[in-house]
């Protein structure tokens, strides 16, 4: 007798700052996190290691994390829990531990026996779309695209709209570079969203909008390249080797930062990489967090009588470094916007250079953290304070930071 799909009751949970623990650190982890955060639960990792998306965002307070292995207890608390170890003994006693307290429980090595399954995930604007398949990823995957094609036809007023299909093609490998924007997942541009989705691996940054990572079709690669402040690190040359080496399986790569790619983000140096080894690149252009922070905080780049004009600058090395080739005396003189990225570290000695060269002390200055994120903030200052106090209390990368009448407008 032919085997009946089991019945399952749908539902939509909000997560919002209710416990979430996930026990396990690898990618599969890092793509339930993604999501979790996406709606903005309390997560709790548990395991001994973490890949350093993980670890970045434990360090940056995003998520809780116990470097250690999992323990009778650890649930406690919990709305939902998340087995996605590679040890089903592991995963097994999380299930256990899950149904003695009465909390539902997804086990990613074998779903027969959890009590929650987790759909094939896609979202549209303000619709998001959830389709099971009876434990059949591929499935379940195909009628969510099917499903996201649909909504995306009805939102655009136009029924008659001809489905989307899942890009892809017998072409040899190669690499798309995508710029993810600053976070938010709904700033992928749509040709982004589409190079996702013929991704076979995607090898992704920490500031990238990881809650994206939870759509990708099953069976994807995620390779985890992220580079953190004075911790962990993976070298420009690890990561070139990644891509041509995936790419010369034939297999498409979908590179994914955040921000733009050729804004700081080393982007070019992938693309000549690529380009000698002899693998085919494309780019897709991102939202840049240099323009994109900012405008969330409220705050315009350019605006009439204000500022005629704004330079992006990295603040990586600060006026007086070595490696530093930035002209800051010019900058000081040139009366435009100033937007600074990867200078939190650094912005105490690049206002007090600012101000020697003539800025006035009391030009506005903002700080805008997480831009696009949930958890975005905004710290206000001004040259001359930040110069002889330091940085704004509680100012923390990534962060954006822009100079100049301009950032009057920053809503704190």
């Amino acid at each position: 007798m032919a085997e009946h799909a089991e019945t399952l009751l749908p539902l939509g949970l909000r997560l919002r700052d209710r416990r979430v623990v996930v026990v396990g650190g690898g990618r599969v982890a890092l793509r339930r996190v993604g999501a979790l955060l996406q709606a903005r639960a309390a997560v709790t990792v548990v395991s001994p290691e973490v890949v350093a998306a993980l670890e970045d965002l434990a360090l940056r307070g995003q998520v809780e994390w116990h470097p250690r292995f999992y323990a009778d207890g650890d649930l406690e608390g919990a709305w939902l829990a998340m087995a996605c170890t590679a040890d089903p003994e592991v995963n097994a006693a999380v299930l256990r531990e899950a149904e003695a307290r009465r909390i539902f429980c997804l086990r990613v090595d074998d779903a027969r026996d959890a009590s929650a399954w987790m759909p094939a995930t896609g979202r549209s604007g303000p619709a998001t779309v959830s389709v099971h398949g009876d434990r059949n990823p591929r499935r379940a995957a195909a009628l969510r695209d099917a499903a996201v094609a649909a909504v995306e036809a009805a939102l655009r007023d136009d029924p008659g709209a001809p489905a989307r299909t899942p890009l892809r093609d017998d072409t040899p490998g190669r690499v798309i570079l995508v710029g993810g924007g600053p976070g938010d997942p709904e700033l992928l541009t749509l040709k982004g969203f589409q190079a996702l989705a013929t991704a076979d691996v995607v090898v992704v940054d920490r500031l990238a909008p990881l809650a994206v990572l939870d759509g990708l079709r099953e069976g994807v690669e995620v390779v985890d390249v992220s580079k953190i402040p004075r911790g962990r690190n993976t070298s420009q040359e690890e990561i070139n080797a990644v891509l041509v080496d995936r790419a010369r399986r034939g297999l498409t790569v979908v590179r994914l930062k955040g921000g733009d790619s050729f804004v700081f983000g080393r982007g070019m140096e992938e693309v000549l990489a690529c380009a000698e080894a002899g693998v085919a690149t494309e780019v897709v252009p991102g939202v840049t967090s240099a323009i994109a922070a900012p405008e969330l905080a409220g705050i315009p780049v350019t605006h009439r009588g204000l500022s005629q004009g704004f330079t992006v600058i990295s603040g990586h090395a600060a006026p007086g470094d070595a490696r530093s080739t930035v002209d800051w005396d010019a900058l000081a003189r040139g009366g435009t916007t100033l937007v600074v990225l990867m200078g939190v570290e650094t912005l105490p000695a690049i206002a007090a250079a600012l101000v020697a060269a003539g800025r006035d002390a009391d030009t506005p200055l903002a700080c805008v953290m997480d831009g696009g994120l949930p958890t975005q903030a905004v710290l206000p200052s001004t040259l001359g304070a930040v110069a002889k106090g330091g940085p704004p209390d509680g100012l923390r990368p990534p962060a954006v930071t822009v100079i100049g009448p301009v950032a009057g407008f920053a809503a704190g």
